[in-house]
């Protein structure tokens, strides 16, 4: 009987301590501890595996074709980058466009502009950490709650989902980045595009 009892005390004790150890560390807020160089790796990890200079980099022509444009990376639509006339009877063809770098997009929203990412004051410089997790679960321009949704082709839904870890380590990563002062145009609803 003791014996029985012994083993039994021992496998209690085992599946206790395997439920915990399997745990995730950040199963509570989706957070886990790291240090500030490890976010900042993680988010150079993150925001080169999830391409995000893909939309937020202008695009220039390089020897194999389009490249990003590093002097300007992560600074949205280059506000001294004016947009042609744009053929509104795309959309009515089932199509819609995306300017020559790649920054700015015409849909059934309207006319939108890759933000500025970098820690200028035009850009994400004065956010907070907040803010960042705010737009990103939440679809907010500039994470402010009243202000309006963040427009497409930002694939905001998808990236909502990344841990409290992930995206603090995407903010820490932007925040390391080159300040670009650029001013990105302001949305363009549909009915106001002529």
């Amino acid at each position: 009987m003791k014996k029985v009892t012994i083993i039994t005390g021992l496998s209690a004790l085992f599946a206790v301590l395997l439920v915990y150890a399997c745990q995730s560390p950040s199963a509570s807020n989706g957070t886990t501890e790291i240090s500030a160089d490890s976010l900042v790796k993680r988010g150079s990890y993150l925001v080169n595996a999830m391409g995000c200079d893909d939309c937020h980099t202008q695009m220039i022509m390089g020897p194999q074709g389009p490249e990003p444009d590093m002097a300007n990376r992560f600074a949205g639509h280059l506000a001294s980058n004016k947009l042609g006339p744009i053929d509104t009877s795309t959309l009515s063809k089932g199509w819609m466009l995306f300017s020559l770098n790649m920054t700015a997009s015409y849909g059934p929203w309207g006319i939108s502009y890759a933000a500025n990412l970098t820690p200028s004051e035009s850009g994400i410089g004065n956010w907070t950490e907040d803010q960042f997790l705010y737009a990103i679960r939440n679809g907010k321009y500039k994470g402010m709650k009243e202000s309006r949704p963040l427009m497409p082709p930002m694939p905001w839904m998808m990236y909502k989902i990344l841990s409290d870890t992930d995206l603090k380590s995407i903010f820490a990563y932007l925040k390391t980045q080159k300040p670009v002062d650029n001013v990105v145009p302001a949305w363009v609803p549909l009915s106001e595009v002529k």
